[in-house]
């Protein structure tokens, strides 16, 4: 089964599980979203709000909005708590072992990084409307040991205004809220170019601190 193939099954059962389970279905989607990133935010989100517009289901924008950011912040909790708990190296070594299975790799973890480290806790809500990005910034915060109490309003202030923006133009596309993707998908290309240049930036001070260190020691 090639990566299309398997990720369109994945849109389809996210399609069915919110239809068939309705708010408690779309709390659990938003919740392995932030675990498992093929599960888009940017589909499911505007599919929802074209519910909320057929009105079926019971879905509202508000609720969508509440119910996203619930389940978003449930999923981060899990990765802030693995930075918290575990530390860089053990994190690192697992998504060596086991990154591939979430299509996570330590390139998307040294972005993340290199995004907390550059702008601070206001990554935290700024990034949540990132791809990749949104799944792993919960890591660094955790192992910065970031105030929990910050954490928690961050993340619940980007996750509420990314539901929000993403169930409004479901909302207004109606039928077409499939389009929303294509815009997306330009905009995530963007942000990927500056995330790949922050990762950069991010490893050649890495280098040089570690440098400087050693000629210190020496």
């Amino acid at each position: 089964m090639g990566l299309s193939e398997f990720l369109n099954q994945v849109a389809m059962w996210v399609q069915g599980l919110i239809e068939a389970l309705g708010y408690l279905g779309l709390g659990l989607v938003m919740f392995l979203e932030n675990i498992f990133p093929p599960i888009p935010s940017e589909a499911v989100l505007p599919m929802a709000g074209w519910l909320a517009f057929e009105k079926r289901g019971g879905f509202t924008l508000w609720g969508i909005t509440l119910v996203g950011a619930v389940g978003s912040v449930a999923g981060a909790m899990v990765f802030y708590g693995l930075g918290y708990w575990f530390g860089e190296e053990r994190v690192r070594y697992l998504l060596r072992r086991f990154g591939k299975w979430l299509l996570l790799s330590e390139n998307d973890f040294d972005t993340a990084l290199a995004w907390f480290n550059r702008y601070g806790e206001l990554v935290i809500f700024f990034s949540r409307m990132v791809p990749i990005v949104r799944s792993l910034i919960s890591v660094p915060a955790g192992l910065a040991s970031m105030n929990l109490g910050r954490f928690t309003i961050y993340t619940t202030l980007g996750t509420a205004l990314w539901s929000f923006v993403l169930a409004l133009a479901g909302y207004i596309l109606g039928q077409n809220w499939h389009l929303v993707m294509d815009w997306i998908n330009r905009y995530e290309n963007a942000v990927l170019i500056l995330a790949g240049v922050a990762v950069v930036a991010f490893i050649t001070r890495r280098l040089y601190q570690r440098s400087q260190q050693r000629r210190q020691a020496a």
